[in-house]
């Protein structure tokens, strides 16, 4: 025995204390296998090879790492060749940011162990990328704002406008159908309790992830401010169950589905179809829109519409309506025209007097834009939005 090194000892004492299970395996053969199997089940999810990078999933980053060691043990690589249906084994390692043989074997198996049993890595707790801790660190790393005075007058012009009901606060949500919500520079949140001033967005960046990041410069009411990152305070107002958005004064017109005591009824937004026989319009029939605002009856405004050269003299039908609360209905209605005004419809139509006529609120937009439109109006993201007729989307205006 003294002849023996510690390697051939741990050999000696592995099969002593642990007799093969059915079918001739170890524990520890079972163990890779099992291991290997965990690899194969998240290809065959996600369609690729696990891959190395702090920024992604910790457990795929696990994956990564134990694939790459038992494509340099060799005898691991004999005893998986048969169940590499996938070809993980004979594929080039992925390049990873720690070496391969940094792993050595007993931290291998230490790794493996339980998953020839219930436990599956994938059901680890309380485990932060480290992305996520990155994250928890900026948003807590705030230091005094030197020039705080500057920006004093904005927060409390901020807080009248809230108490006097020109601003108010909309929940920050994820993704209601419509686009992502944004961050842009000049715009008010609230997070953990504080109003937040978005005062500067730097170049915009591109995040291993893919997507465009950028460094801000965001100040807070109690003197102090950060340079966290836009998708970073984005996933702070996400998770933050009280975090909200305050809306611009000039996006004010409020909306809902019921209204609340002392609400003040404006009127409607309506979206109508045409019945033209026009050859420009029975080609866009689907996609060409009126959007109007009105105090009064939507059905009443339209009942002589074939008479009338707004409507393009002819009738037409009602797609949609919106009710409107405390709005100023000319304002709405000027702000509603500029975000669709590049797919306005230049379009002649000869009065019944034959006096030609160009009407000015036909829009070439499908009902969803207009619906995105409504939603950004209600939420207060509608600033600084046109629509763009190529995508077919509501996108940034180019500054």
């Amino acid at each position: 025995m003294s002849d023996l090194d510690l390697d051939e000892l741990r050999s000696e004492l592995d099969d002593f204390a642990q007799p093969e299970k059915k079918g001739g395996r170890s524990p520890r053969e079972e163990r890779i296998i099992a291991g290997f199997e965990e690899i194969q089940r998240f290809v065959e999810k996600s369609g690729d090879a696990p891959r190395h990078g702090e920024d992604g999933d910790i457990f795929e980053r696990l994956y990564a790492v134990r694939l790459d060691r038992l494509r340099v043990l060799e005898d691991c690589r004999s005893l998986l060749t048969p169940f590499d249906h996938q070809g993980l084994l004979t594929g080039a390692p992925v390049t990873s940011s720690a070496p391969a043989d940094a792993m050595d074997e007993d931290e291998l198996l230490a790794e493996l162990e339980g998953a020839a049993g219930s436990s599956d890595i994938t059901k680890l707790r309380h485990v932060r990328t480290s992305a996520e801790k990155r994250e928890a660190e900026e948003i807590a790393s705030r230091e005094k704002c030197l020039d705080f005075e500057t920006f004093k007058p904005l927060f409390e012009q901020v807080q009248s406008d809230l108490e006097r009901g020109l601003r108010t606060t909309r929940p920050f949500v994820k993704d209601a159908g419509f686009l992502k919500a944004d961050i842009q520079a000049g715009q008010f949140f609230i997070l953990g309790g504080q109003t937040a001033y978005v005062a500067e967005v730097g170049v915009p960046i591109k995040a291993p992830n893919g997507e465009t990041d950028a460094r801000l410069r965001v100040i807070y009411s109690n003197g102090t401010e950060s340079d966290l990152l836009l998708r970073s305070l984005q996933r702070a107002l996400y998770k933050d169950e009280a975090g909200r958005r305050i809306t611009e004064p000039s996006a004010g017109p409020l909306f809902d589905d019921q209204t609340d005591d002392g609400d003040q009824a404006s009127g409607t937004i309506y979206v109508l179809r045409s019945k033209s026989d026009h050859p420009l319009v029975a080609a866009n029939r689907e996609i060409l829109h009126k959007i109007g605002v009105t105090g009064g009856s939507v059905e009443r405004r339209i009942a002589n519409a074939r008479l009338d050269p707004t409507y393009l003299m002819a009738d037409v039908e009602i797609v949609a309506t919106y009710e409107l609360y405390n709005v100023n209905r000319a304002k709405l209605e000027t702000l509603i025209h500029k975000v669709f005004g590049a797919a306005r419809l230049d379009v002649e139509i000869k009065d019944r007097f034959g006096q030609p006529i160009v009407p000015k609120e036909w829009f070439l937009v499908p009902l969803f834009a207009v619906d995105e439109a409504v939603n950004r109006i209600k939420d207060g993201t509608i600033t600084g939005r046109v629509y763009d007729p190529k995508t077919a989307r509501l996108v940034l205006r180019e500054r």
